[in-house]
């Protein structure tokens, strides 16, 4: 039988023996033990002390009737205990992520059906209603009757979440760790939805999910959050936390990132990352912020033009790279100066043996840190560039612009 919470809420609970113990004011999910079973119900009765029901104390429940297996004298008295998810309090109107739908919503009622277990009857949640029919329920609860609401609401357009995609949005950091609750899911989305999600949650509740993603996650979030969110998020963050975060960071986001801090933040922050990283970003921002340098990433591939097309794929193997972003890479002389570059699609459909030096791409393009933004614009845009690489006086490589730079620049125009 299918359940809703709305029907579950406020029904009468009788013991083993007949007699009236309380009605039903709350019930819980212990995550740590189950994700979805309704493990503890709260009965209240007048001035009484509140009671708790296990789950395996139950023998039945039906729309305004719960029937316990064990007599009143078995049930304990309630404790509040932080571990446990409150289906009312936590779930009930509360924003949620829909991760299927990649979308925020807000909870109207919790879908519940039996399950029997050992002998006992159990609960488990299968979904969330986040539509109408949710809503009419519990505007009508408990002022007609529950046959004559689920008549009203058959002819209503549904709209739910099954339990498997509902990621709670938890602000207390605390709390997280004590309902365990995972972030796998929100891992699993791509950064820009991500950060679109985020957008529609308050302060605390943005600031609860970057603190629960690993910082190789919170980095690309971060990297696709407007700058004035991003900023607000690493103010409040742990200092360690936040060096973790531009750490993994691409150099040049990072250093847009602390640009955008208090003087005194961004030094913070610098002091609290490895040397060498603080180094590169330290460079970054000193660039203008209209110049070519400001846009550049210090992480790039480069290989000698003499290298073997086979020798360079065992060296990327070797390396940890993002591959999302490696599209082009970089050849240097027999001097270390820049010769060129070649895509990666040159590359694969090489012969193992082909040197690099046959494989580059013309014209041979390059700009000196201090070049105009707009001088990168106009290269990328009559060439149709993927990649532009920066020199310095010597001529040797010291960044690369990508067309991802050039999009993420003229946006901010």
């Amino acid at each position: 039988m299918e359940l809703y919470a709305t029907e579950l809420m406020g029904s009468a609970a009788y013991d083993v023996d007949g007699h009236f113990v309380g009605r039903v004011r709350e019930f819980f999910i212990e995550p740590a033990e189950q994700s979805n079973r309704l493990s503890h119900y709260l009965l209240s009765r007048g001035r009484f002390q509140p009671l708790i029901a296990k789950h395996d104390q139950v023998a039945s429940v039906e729309p305004g009737t719960m029937k316990l297996n064990v007599s009143e004298r078995a049930l304990e008295a309630y404790r509040p205990n932080e571990g446990w998810l409150a289906v009312r309090k936590d779930l009930m109107d509360q924003q949620i992520i829909d991760t299927s739908g990649r979308k925020v919503v807000r909870v109207n009622d919790v879908d519940l059906s039996e399950l029997r277990n050992n002998g006992n009857m159990e609960l488990r949640v299968t979904q969330v209603d986040v539509g109408l029919p949710g809503a009419v329920r519990r505007l009508l609860q408990g002022v007609v009757s529950p046959a004559m609401i689920r008549k009203l609401q058959r002819g209503l357009p549904h709209s739910t979440i099954r339990w498997e995609f509902v990621n709670l949005i938890e602000p207390d950091p605390l709390r997280r760790v004590k309902l365990r609750i995972t972030h796998e899911k929100l891992e699993n989305l791509h950064p820009a939805d991500l950060a679109e999600l985020m957008e529609y949650l308050s302060a605390a509740e943005r600031q609860g999910i970057i603190a629960s993603l690993d910082e190789e996650t919170a980095a690309a979030v971060l990297a696709e959050l407007d700058e004035r969110l991003t900023t607000q998020i690493v103010e409040k963050l742990e200092p360690g936390k936040a060096a973790d975060i531009l750490e993994e960071m691409a150099p040049d986001a990072a250093a847009d990132l602390l640009a955008d801090l208090p003087k005194e933040t961004s030094e913070e922050l610098l002091d609290e990352m490895p040397g060498q990283e603080a180094d590169e970003v330290r460079e970054l921002m000193a660039f203008e912020p209209s110049t070519a340098g400001s846009m550049m990433n210090t992480e790039f591939v480069y290989v000698s033009e003499a290298s073997t097309r086979d020798e360079v794929l065992t060296f990327l193997r070797g390396q940890d790279l993002n591959l999302d972003q490696l599209d082009t890479i970089v050849l240097l002389d027999n001097a270390a100066q820049y010769c060129g570059t070649v895509t990666i699609a040159r590359l694969l459909l090489a012969t193992p043996e082909q040197a690099m030096k046959q494989l580059k791409t013309e014209p041979l393009l390059s700009l000196n840190p201090t070049a105009d933004d707009e001088e990168v614009f106009e290269l990328f845009d009559k060439y149709n560039l993927r990649m532009l690489t920066i020199i310095d006086g010597e001529n040797r490589p010291i960044g690369t612009i990508t067309v991802d730079d050039v999009v993420s620049r003229l946006v901010k125009k």
